[in-house]
């Protein structure tokens, strides 16, 4: 106050303030005056004004701000989209997953659909081959007068009977063994997926494999089990091209008594040289070459009384008949 110039002369309201500021640090004083006598009779110094650890603080705080400076370079630049970017992300994550899921439901609803597929088709399979293998039994018997035959699966392990629990039929002078396999080391390696053996015993005659029978024999076994097939599961009509061509009159004969017999089932569309059958054939188509060396086709309706002089006139010269 004192230091004021005499010139200028203090505004009430500042004088005011700077007296009540006076008496606010005069009993500031009084409150802080014991402090020092309590301080010197313990002993105290007083605290220095700065902070001894500054300094080591101070190069702690810059070797951080380098190393956090270092990590910021090695960051890059910052990318102002890189928010968008990680929401993007996240949702083309959220959507694979998503197709995951769909796709793992279908993939278990396609192994149920196969497991099921795979069920029906046993079933069917197991149902078709019981009735072929009964059926193929009264064939051979038809077309082998005395003779035997059946159908086996074959699996992984061996052959074995599949129905009634029926042992291959003993032979005399024979092993099991031999009456499957008649020449050592000529088996078959067994198979992983089931299939199907043919077994026929002539009359008077061992168990033999298919590839050891003759030409007429493995027609009829042929024959057999077409019309096996044909009973488990009929179709409207079928086409055989020459089945008869190795066989006798006798055994032509036999084959077109089961045409005959299941002629009215199905139509039975022939290809044949053999008159017999083409006796015996309801219409007749043939293909004729004339001497003019043009081939013509000929029709002719049959009667159950025209014999062969019918079939005669129908084909003149050498040519090949459908027989129906």
């Amino acid at each position: 106050l004192e230091a004021a110039p005499a010139d200028e002369p203090l505004a009430p309201e500042r004088a005011e303030e700077l007296y009540t500021k006076v008496e606010r640090l005069a009993r500031r004083r009084e409150q802080l005056g014991p402090v020092n006598p309590l301080a010197g009779r313990l002993g105290l110094e007083p605290a220095p004004a700065e902070d001894p650890l500054a300094a080591e603080r101070g190069e702690e705080l810059h070797a951080r701000v380098e190393r956090l400076a270092r990590r910021r370079e090695q960051l890059g630049p910052v990318n102002p989209l890189a928010g968008r970017e990680y929401e993007e992300a996240v949702a083309h994550v959220e959507e694979l997953e998503r197709q995951r899921r769909d796709l793992e439901t279908a993939l278990a609803e396609l192994e149920s659909l196969v497991k099921e597929t795979d069920r029906r088709i046993r079933v069917s399979f197991e149902e078709t081959f019981e009735a072929t293998a009964s059926n193929f039994e009264e064939m051979v018997q038809h077309l082998f007068p005395g003779g035997r035959g059946r159908l086996r699966l074959v699996h992984a392990e061996g052959p074995r009977p599949v129905f009634g629990g029926e042992e291959a039929p003993a032979v005399e002078g024979q092993t099991d063994e031999e009456q499957l396999d008649p020449e050592p080391g000529d088996h078959e390696p067994a198979v992983a997926e089931p299939g199907v053996e043919v077994e026929v015993t002539p009359a008077g005659k061992a168990t033999k494999r298919l590839s050891l029978l003759s030409g007429g024999e493995k027609s009829l076994v042929a024959l057999a089990f077409m019309f096996a097939v044909f009973l488990a599961r009929p179709c409207p009509f079928y086409i055989l091209d020459e089945v008869e061509a190795a066989l006798d009159d006798v055994n032509i004969d036999r084959f077109l008594q089961l045409v005959r017999r299941y002629s009215d089932r199905a139509q039975f569309i022939v290809v044949t040289h053999q008159k017999r059958t083409m006796d015996a054939a309801d219409c007749l188509y043939g293909v004729s070459m004339g001497g003019d060396g043009v081939s013509r086709v000929v029709s002719r309706r049959l009667g159950r009384d025209e014999g062969a002089e019918a079939v005669a006139e129908a084909l003149p010269g050498d040519g090949q008949t459908a027989a129906a």
